[in-house]
């Protein structure tokens, strides 16, 4: 957890220089809080550095394929020449993002992961995919993720007015 929230300090002291005024100055106490509740129920004390990361990844304003190439980095697995995905680590990405939803009471069964998995890996025959076949599945918008694009439009249209008024 140290070492989580000294990350997350400087990294809100990076966003506090480029935006100024616009950063909580408790942003990184907050944070963790957050990261807390969805990955240390049990109060153990710790949080797997890859779950925080998967976190910030998709509530960071980055754009889907950013946050998408950002999940395989962080879950794929080196593989001689390729990096892959298998399918444990898709299960520990997709358990660690439905920690999110979860927390406001909106999270799925265990069994939606499965049927998850299973999809993304429909028609494969090797027990790991490569990048484009994560992304291109991850495009498809799995229902198990749904609510990650949803709250990507959400906040990209968020600074869109309009001048139309309503009578």
């Amino acid at each position: 957890m140290q070492q989580i929230f000294r990350m997350l300090m400087k990294l809100f002291q990076r966003a506090r220089l480029e935006k100024p005024g616009q950063v909580d100055p408790r942003a990184a106490e907050f944070t963790l809080s957050l990261l807390v509740a969805m990955y240390d129920r049990s109060g153990t004390g710790y949080v797997k550095t890859r779950s925080a990361a998967a976190a910030l990844i998709s509530l960071s304003g980055d754009t889907l394929l950013a946050k998408y190439r950002a999940f395989f980095k962080f879950y794929a697995v080196p593989d001689g020449k390729e990096t892959l995905i298998t399918r444990s680590a898709l299960r520990s990405l997709l358990t660690d993002l439905n920690q999110i939803p979860a927390i406001v009471g909106e999270g799925c069964t265990l069994s939606c992961v499965e049927i998850a998995i299973h999809d993304c890996f429909h028609g494969v025959l090797n027990a790991a995919i490569v990048e484009e076949k994560f992304l291109s599945w991850l495009r498809s918008e799995p229902a198990v993720l749904l609510w990650l694009p949803t709250c990507y439009r959400l906040s990209a249209t968020e600074m869109i007015s309009h001048k139309a008024r309503c009578r």
